[in-house]
């Protein structure tokens, strides 16, 4: 009860301690509440071991807290209503938002999903852990390939992992990258739908020239223009140059949308637009766009949020879209988390198995045929694309399966595509007829 008063108390005042009304706003204090109580909650979990009971307790009965605010965000909706001489008249009835009401069940189901992928691992001792302290000896041949210094080494028997147990291990990887996807697709709708701040617009240079730079525009709007040629001519080396990339081009499109809605005629953004760039150029640069930050969010799951993200999140005042947009977060990084602990497993074991093979000189087919592991050696784009765009529909569990979603076998065959596309875009967020991004305006005008 303490507990809860105090929490209560820092929502009320918006972490605002002195009480001289200072403090932010309910939708920012209740998004950190969430991001704080996950970190605490999940920041140590650098192993693939189950959450001891205590955290796990903790972390259910205070998020329960947070996101009961949820259940009291509501709309009004048509309703039928038969009186006492048996008269039918419509009348208006409140019901949670529609977004809450479909989101928040399906992110507490994957919430779930990942402790229980989590208790999986409880049994298994064909690898285990290595203090980042312990002798050389000790950890073997397999050393941290990343900057993650302060993780603990894997290791895993002389000959590798067995047989069974590395399906397993990769079976639990594809369902948590069903997670991850599901968690980052909601995300990424719900910033969509939140506005761009006013203060960010300001701070944006006034062409999308000068956002992207020379080489990145001219590569962009080139007319043999590929995303992987793009990623590949541009410095992805470290996580700030990732970010940096992904900065300047989101810059640019809110610049090139402004430009083209021209919503403002005596404003600096209201510069008249060359009416020699066709619809279809535009569409065309527009997908370019799309394909370029889809690659970079996927390829690189862990990356930090965007500056665009950050303001929109410190500037969003509604409560709904905070929620939702905090949650799916932090769910989104305890999947990317667990998936990195399944890569550092499925690394030790091949450079484990590599070792054994070149000691005996003899290396089996099955080997060739794998691909490596390695948590250092980034994915190629075309094929984790294809494999992104792919996941749902392969044998293995679907994200309907996952959740328990049924349907009635009269109406399967309607709602097959859209069982198809939960992962990509869950049908709970309405997302606006705009697209994220209008590359579209970005052949010859500056302003």
């Amino acid at each position: 009860m303490e507990l809860m008063k105090e929490k209560f108390a820092k929502l009320l005042l918006g972490e605002d301690m002195s009480g001289g009304g200072t403090g932010v706003s309910s939708a920012l204090a209740l998004s950190n509440a969430i991001t704080n109580l996950a970190a605490s909650v999940f920041g140590e979990q650098r192993r693939l071991e189950p959450m001891p009971e205590e955290r796990k307790a903790r972390w259910r009965k205070e998020v329960d807290w947070l996101l009961s605010v949820s259940d009291h965000i509501v709309e009004f909706v048509p309703s039928q209503q038969v009186s006492g001489d048996g008269k039918s008249m419509e009348i208006m009835i409140t019901q949670q938002r529609k977004d809450l009401r479909m989101n928040i069940p399906a992110l507490r189901k994957l919430d779930a999903m990942l402790i229980e992928y989590l208790d999986n691992f409880k049994q298994k001792n064909e690898f285990w852990y290595v203090s980042r302290d312990a002798d050389e000896s000790e950890k073997g041949n397999v050393q941290r390939t990343d900057d993650k210094w302060w993780l603990p080494t894997v290791r895993v028997p002389p000959g590798g992992l067995s047989e069974a147990s590395r399906k397993w291990i990769q079976h639990q990887k594809e369902l948590v990258n069903q997670v991850l996807k599901a968690a980052m697709a909601i995300n990424a709708n719900v910033l969509m739908e939140m506005e761009i701040p006013e203060d960010y617009i300001e701070s944006l240079p006034k062409n999308g020239r000068s956002s992207l730079g020379e080489t990145l525009y001219k590569n962009i709007t080139d007319e043999d223009f590929d995303a992987e040629t793009f990623l590949a001519s541009v410095d992805l080396s470290t996580e700030h140059k990732i970010l940096d990339l992904k900065n300047r081009i989101e810059a640019s499109v809110v610049i090139w949308k402004r430009k083209m809605n021209n919503k403002d005629a005596k404003s600096t953004w209201g510069s008249a637009i060359s009416s020699a760039i066709s619809m279809e150029k535009r569409e065309q640069f527009e997908d370019r766009a799309e394909t370029i930050l889809l690659i970079l969010k996927h390829r690189f799951p862990g990356i930090p949020q965007s500056a665009l993200d950050i303001s929109k999140i410190q500037d969003n005042k509604d409560v709904g879209y905070s929620i939702l947009e905090s949650y799916s977060r932090i769910l989104e990084s305890l999947a990317f988390t667990v998936m990195s602990r399944i890569e550092d497993v499925l690394h030790a074991d091949s450079v484990t198995r590599d070792q054994s093979l070149e000691g005996s000189k003899t290396r089996p087919s099955v080997a060739d045929s794998e691909p490596t592991a390695g948590i250092a050696t980034p994915l190629d784009p075309a094929e984790e694309i294809d494999k992104l765009n792919n996941m749902e529909a392969n044998n293995s569990m679907t994200l309907s399966d996952f959740m328990g979603w049924q349907f009635d076998m009269d109406t399967q065959t309607k709602k097959e595509d859209e069982d198809a596309k939960l992962v990509k875009q869950p049908p709970s967020i309405v997302v606006a007829n705009n697209k994220l991004s209008n590359l579209e305006k970005l052949e010859t005008w500056e302003a």
